[in-house]
């Protein structure tokens, strides 16, 4: 969702602005902009769309001699994708970027206008630079702090303003910021991507910091100075490129193979799993699991539950956050509360773990981004180690999830599952004449009235995984069942036009499930299979591995559901990496 960066005292300020951006586009955006403050002038340049028609508008503007700058990708949430409400938002005399919603932006809006302030936007954070500019009495930093303790919601916000004219004010709360400190300035980011490179250390701002950066970092916790704790960046930047594929989805299938490995390594051992982050002291007690997450992380969970009640024997139940944080859940002592999120700042998902904190449970967060909010915030974290993944619709780290989950799984069981684990993955090691033959398949699937997605046991979650990457990258409705359901109503739509593909184990109801693919068949849906085993009566088959083990399917079929939905959407023209109205950190409801 929405990016930030921002820079002082360093050289090359449009630069940075415009790589920081690109290094932030994996987030999703629609509008993106710039403020610079050029000798006595802040100048804001904005533009809709990519961030090409920003650097177009960029290179007709005469600098002087630009002294920092911030910059923003937008995602709209308040107010449609125009220039007008793309960031940043400028006052009078100062300049803004946000990220998150501000809850109370219509009561402070009405109460501005009624004292003759004018707006021009439709967005929420407009309502911040007037704000300011109307708290400001002669002191920008009071103004400021004034400003922030009248919002109420979530932000991360970088203001400049011509009353401080060496100086980037900051805050946070509940919105991740960055501030990085190198050898010329400082720089601002809301990630560590755009930072790398620029920066060797940097503070994660906690939510109800603020300050202004001038020649020094001055940094507040409410009205408490406090310093700032300077952790080292990452140094590689690398694995954030496409590396010769056609997109970063793409590369990042493909990668699966080396991150796992990663994932795994020194814990699934020949003497079972070990997690260094977490030891058996930290379970006992521990009756019932609840798993919290939203979207891919949700279905991660739902293989989570099947393999830990089966192995483990623990109630599990998996719960969408954005239902659960507004439900009043029976939440008991003996319950472990884990959530799951490839980013650490899924909004929804965060507020859960804040509820399930206030409430006494144990806390497990399974995450992707160390120094996350929701890393920062439970008791425990297993960090998924899928490296950076700028793909919108997620690969590799719902692979590390559902690894992570069976480790786990295995872990509270006592279970030593340790040749299976390595043969899963294994398998997901992409296999070029497999590819070559989804292509090909994949001209098959481009029109209908939709898809279907069937499995049973953990291949139902799967089926829920396969659909999803496939509307959010293709645009074509798609669902996901358990294949036992589709005589309850769904085998109403069978058809030619309806496709449906098949999650076929030969380890997991075998036989049933092949009973109700038979089903679809017979009222001449369009089938394709993915198994073990030939199925003849189908219109099209993917054959997996001969394995002895449900889960090394699980990881095979995962991997040709994700080549299957990227090779349709290409073969329709679509922007996989960067689908439409979506984004790749919801840091909002």
């Amino acid at each position: 969702m929405c990016g930030i960066v921002g820079c002082i005292g360093c050289e090359n300020i449009v630069d940075y602005l415009i790589e920081g951006l690109k290094e932030l586009e994996y987030r999703g955006y629609d509008s993106a902009g710039v403020a610079i403050k050029d000798k006595n002038e802040i100048k804001v340049i904005k533009a809709v769309g990519k961030l090409k028609n920003l650097e177009d508008k960029i290179k007709k503007v005469k600098f002087k001699k630009p002294k920092y700058g911030i910059g923003h990708t937008r995602w709209a949430t308040h107010g449609k994708p125009t220039e007008i409400n793309a960031h940043p938002h400028k006052g009078e005399f100062s300049a803004v970027v946000h990220n998150g919603i501000i809850e109370n932006y219509q009561e402070l809006k009405k109460k501005l206008k009624k004292d003759g302030v004018e707006f021009i936007s439709q967005t929420d954070t407009e309502v911040i630079v007037k704000l300011f500019e109307a708290n400001y009495k002669g002191d920008a930093k009071e103004a400021f702090k004034k400003t922030i303790k009248m919002l109420d919601g979530a932000y991360a916000i970088l203001l400049i303003t011509k009353k401080a004219p060496n100086a980037i004010f900051f805050a946070k709360k509940g919105s991740p910021l960055i501030v990085a400190k190198a050898e010329n300035g400082f720089y601002f980011a809301s990630s560590d991507a755009p930072l790398i490179g620029y920066a060797n250390e940097a503070h994660y701002l906690e939510d109800d910091e603020w300050g202004w950066v001038d020649n020094e970092i001055h940094l507040y916790r409410d009205c408490e100075v406090i310093s700032p704790y300077f952790k080292a960046l990452p140094t590689n930047k690398e694995s954030a490129k496409k590396g010769g594929f056609r997109f970063y989805m793409e590369k990042e299938i493909y990668e699966q193979f080396e991150v796992l490995k990663e994932n795994t390594l020194g814990r699934n051992t020949k003497e079972g799993i070990k997690f260094e982050e977490v030891d058996k002291k930290f379970f006992e007690g521990i009756n019932n699991i609840i798993i919290s997450a939203c979207g891919t992380s949700y279905h991660a969970g739902l293989v989570g539950k099947y393999l830990i009640e089966r192995d483990a024997k623990i109630r599990v139940n998996v719960e969408v956050a954005s239902e659960l944080r507004y439900r009043e859940p029976l939440l008991s002592q003996d319950t472990l509360f884990i959530v799951i999120s490839q980013s650490g700042e899924t909004a929804d998902t965060l507020e859960t773990l804040k509820m399930a904190k206030k409430a006494g449970l144990k806390t497990l967060a399974l995450c992707n981004v160390d120094n996350s909010s929701i890393v920062r915030e439970a008791d425990k974290t297993i960090l998924l180690r899928a490296g950076i993944e700028k793909g919108v619709a997620s690969t590799k780290a719902f692979a590390t999830q559902v690894m992570t989950l069976w480790m786990l799984s295995n872990y509270l069981a006592n279970k030593n599952e340790y040749y299976a684990i390595n043969e899963a993955i294994e398998v997901t090691k992409v296999d070029t004449s497999l590819h070559e033959k989804i292509k090909r398949l994949s001209k098959r699937y481009t029109k209908g009235h939709g898809f279907f997605y069937i499995g049973r046991d953990i291949f139902f979650p799967l089926a829920l995984e396969g659909a999803l990457k496939l509307k959010e990258i293709s645009y074509i409705h798609a669902e996901g069942y358990p294949a036992g359901e589709m005589k309850h109503g769904p085998i109403a739509l069978a058809d030619p036009d309806l496709y449906v593909v098949a999650l076929l184990s030969k380890n997991i109801l075998f036989d049933k499930t092949k009973s109700n693919i038979e089903e679809l068949v017979a009222r001449d849906a369009t089938v394709l299979t993915i198994s073990s085993e030939y199925i003849e009566m189908t219109d099209d088959f993917i054959r997996i591995n001969e394995t002895n083990h449900p889960m090394v399917e699980f990881f095979e079929m995962m991997v040709i559901t994700q080549l299957l939905a990227m090779e349709v959407a290409i073969r329709m023209g679509n922007d996989v990496d960067m689908p439409r109205n979506l984004a790749k950190s919801v840091t909002v409801e």
